[in-house]
C-alpha cells in the first residue's frame, strides 16, 4: 500500500476507537503499522458480531494493519516491542493510566532513547490534573463534558448515536501527530502528543461554554428543533416519514408560504412576519406546518423544498442511509469476507483511497517476531 506516509513505521498498542481511530488513518495514508494486542485481543473485535462474525467497529478502524500478539510481562516479547521501537516513526497507546509505564515503555523513556520517535498516549481526562488517573468510556465523557446536557430533548437528555468523544479524541490526535511530522521534517526531532477524550471534547463544547461563561445562557435541549430560527425543525409527511428544514431569511420565509404551504398570506401575518415573532409563536406555526405537511408524503415533501430554494434533509433511517443515493463506497477484505463500508469524507484528486484488509488476532505474529527478532540477535 504505498501513499504519502508510505515508508514510515506506526506501532500501536491499542484498543477500543480513539488510538484505533488514530493509527486507522495513518494506514490509510500509506504508514505500516503493527497493532500490539494481547492473546485475547482488541476487546472491540468482540462489540457485535453483526459483519458476517466480525465487530462493526473492529472493521472499520483496523484495516490496513499487521496484528501480533504479545504478553509485555513476558520479557522476550518486551524485546520485540523495543526492537520494533527502535525502527519506529510513532508509538501511540491507550492503556490504563499508568500501565505503559509499569511496562517499561513510557514516552519519557522512549523519547530519551529515540529522540526522533512521536509518541502518542490517549486517555480520559489526560496526564495531570485531579481527574487524570480516572477510566473513562466515550458515554461517560458524554456526561462529564457536558454534552448530555444540549443533547436530547425536553424529555431529557440523549447519548449521541456514535462514539463521538472516542472520534474527537482520535481526529485530534491524528492532527497532532501530522503537525508533529512536520516538525520532525524541519528539526530531526520528534515530540511526546497527549490526548484526552474529555479535553478533545470539551474543545468542541466551547460554543455552548462561551454562551453561559459570557452571557449566562445554557443552551436548551431542543431536539430536532433549532432555539431561536423558526421554522426550523423536523415536520412528518403523510407517510408518517419526517423531513427537516431550515428558513434562513425573509426571502425564503415568503417562497415557503407561497410554493410550499400554499399559503403566501401566511408570510405578512402579524406573527409570522418576522423570524422573532416566529419564534415567539412556534406551537401556532409548527401547527400550521403539520397540517400542511400532513397531506404529501416524505419524498414529494423534499421534492417541493427543493424547488422552493429551501434547505432540507430527509430525517433517515438506517435504511435509508443504507440505499442513500449520495453514498460513496469502499471496500476491504476481512477474516470472514469482504466487506463493504462507507468511504471517508476526503477524495483527493478525484480519487477516494484503497485500503488493506483488517487483520486476523495475531494474524502477523510470526512474521513480524522473526522479522524483528533476527534485529535483537544481531544486536547480541
Amino acid at each position: 500500500m504505498t501513499g504519502d506516509l508510505s515508508g514510515l513505521l506506526v506501532v500501536s498498542i491499542e484498543q477500543a476507537v480513539a488510538a484505533p481511530y488514530v493509527s486507522s488513518r495513518l494506514a490509510e495514508a500509506g504508514a505500516r503499522v503493527i497493532k500490539v494486542e494481547r492473546k485475547e485481543g482488541d476487546f472491540a473485535r468482540d462489540y457485535d458480531h453483526l459483519v458476517h462474525g466480525e465487530s462493526a467497529y473492529f472493521v472499520w478502524l483496523n484495516r490496513g494493519k499487521e496484528s501480533v500478539c504479545l504478553d509485555l510481562r513476558n520479557e522476550e516479547d518486551k524485546q520485540v516491542l523495543e526492537s520494533i521501537l527502535k525502527k519506529a516513526d510513532i508509538f501511540i497507546q491507550n492503556l490504563a493510566p499508568g500501565a505503559i509505564g509499569r511496562l517499561g515503555f513510557s514516552p519519557d523513556r522512549l523519547r530519551k532513547d529515540y529522540p526522533g520517535l512521536i509518541t502518542v498516549s490517549i486517555s480520559g481526562y489526560g496526564e495531570e490534573g485531579p481527574y487524570s488517573d480516572l477510566k473513562a468510556y466515550d458515554l461517560l465523557i458524554q456526561a462529564e463534558s457536558g454534552l448530555s446536557a444540549i443533547t436530547g430533548n425536553e424529555a431529557g437528555s440523549a447519548r449521541v448515536g456514535v462514539s463521538v468523544c472516542d472520534i474527537a479524541c482520535g481526529m485530534t490526535a491524528h492532527e497532532a501527530v501530522l503537525q508533529a511530522l512536520i516538525g520532525r521534517y524541519r528539526t530531526g526531532k520528534g515530540r511526546h502528543i497527549s490526548v484526552s477524550l474529555f479535553h478533545s471534547l470539551s474543545d468542541w463544547m466551547n460554543v455552548p461554554y462561551l454562551q453561559f461563561s459570557y452571557g449566562g445562557k445554557s443552551p436548551e435541549r431542543n431536539g430536532l428543533t433549532h432555539p431561536t430560527i423558526a421554522p426550523y425543525g423536523a415536520f412528518s409527511g403523510a407517510d408518517g416519514k419526517q423531513v427537516l428544514f431550515s428558513i434562513q431569511n425573509e426571502r425564503e420565509w415568503m417562497k415557503f408560504c407561497e410554493n410550499v404551504l400554499h399559503l403566501p398570506d401566511l408570510a405578512s401575518n402579524s406573527k409570522f412576519n418576522s423570524n422573532s415573532n416566529r419564534v415567539a409563536n412556534r406551537p401556532e406555526l409548527d401547527g400550521l406546518i403539520a397540517e400542511a405537511f400532513a397531506q404529501f408524503p416524505r419524498d414529494e415533501l423534499s421534492k417541493m423544498l427543493h424547488r422552493a430554494g429551501i434547505a432540507f434533509g430527509q430525517v433517515s433511517t438506517m435504511e435509508d442511509l443504507a440505499c442513500h443515493p449520495q453514498n460513496r463506497y469502499v471496500e476491504v477484505d476481512t477474516p470472514t469476507g469482504r466487506v463493504r463500508l462507507l468511504a471517508p469524507g476526503a477524495v483527493i484528486d478525484g480519487k477516494v483511497p484503497e485500503f488493506g484488509a483488517v487483520p486476523a488476532l495475531g494474524e502477523h505474529t510470526e512474521a513480524i517476531c522473526s522479522e524483528f527478532g533476527a534485529a535483537i540477535e544481531a544486536a547480541e
